[in-house]
């Protein structure tokens, strides 16, 4: 339902996990304006008065923003392939949103409120996780960044667990439902921050977990991608 829907937005969850995440501004959009992100409008009047709104905000924040909507971030754009999402003005802020395939989706189809505002920071995408908590316990974390085997983490995946249980002791109370899969970061610092919120079950990707069909009262820890398999030496197959 719709309400259930909310409880994903940013907008909405923050003033609730404001200390476990990033600090972040959220400029609200008129009916118009979200039309016009909707159909990639980057030129205009009507443009131009929403950027005006974004530059005072983001005149707070130090070094580059990263924009986002309520539910989505323009990870499918050149600027966030080339540049990790960083925007220093907010006409680029307003442009990358409105060259994002995902956001323009997300506007057409009323999931898009407000630009949302935080500091830039280049992730290591070594320390994204996914977790999955099932009746308000933490079962599960998945490696984010499916691009390759990292050994470091194996080294570290005993210590990255502590941390999530840690966070969800600290958290969990906080989170807007019982089974969510949530997205986080493990900063240098070893603090773990909110990225996102995501429903739990299918449309939300179970990463390394590989499918929701599963019995979820067992505790898993932390899921990595595998070692590449070599085979070694001379392999005599024999029939």
């Amino acid at each position: 339902s719709k309400q259930d829907e909310n409880m994903f937005r940013a907008p909405v969850w923050y003033p609730s996990l404001a200390a476990f995440t990033f600090p972040t501004m959220f400029v609200k959009l008129t009916q118009p304006e979200i039309s016009l992100l909707a159909h990639g409008v980057t030129s205009g009047n009507q443009v131009r008065d929403v950027i005006r709104r974004l530059k005072q905000p983001m005149h707070m924040i130090p070094g580059n923003c990263f924009a986002f909507v309520d539910t989505v971030a323009p990870t499918d754009t050149s600027r966030f392939r080339d540049k990790h999402g960083a925007v220093h003005s907010s006409q680029s802020a307003w442009k990358y949103l409105a060259r994002s395939l995902k956001v323009r989706e997300a506007a057409a189809t009323g999931k898009v409120e407000y630009v949302c505002l935080r500091p830039f920071r280049r992730m290591n995408n070594t320390r994204e996780f996914r977790l999955f908590i099932y009746k308000g316990e933490l079962k599960a974390m998945s490696q984010y960044n499916l691009v390759r085997h990292f050994r470091r983490l194996e080294g570290l995946k005993k210590d990255y667990w502590k941390l999530a249980q840690k966070f969800m002791d600290e958290a969990g109370w906080l989170l807007p439902c019982h089974n969510i899969v949530v997205d986080i970061y493990i900063t240098s610092d070893n603090q773990v921050l909110v990225i996102d919120l995501n429903p739990w079950g299918n449309g939300t990707d179970p990463k390394m977990m590989n499918t929701w069909d599963r019995d979820w009262e067992e505790e898993v820890g932390v899921v990595l991608m595998p070692p590449p398999t070599r085979i070694n030496g001379d392999v005599n197959v024999s029939f």
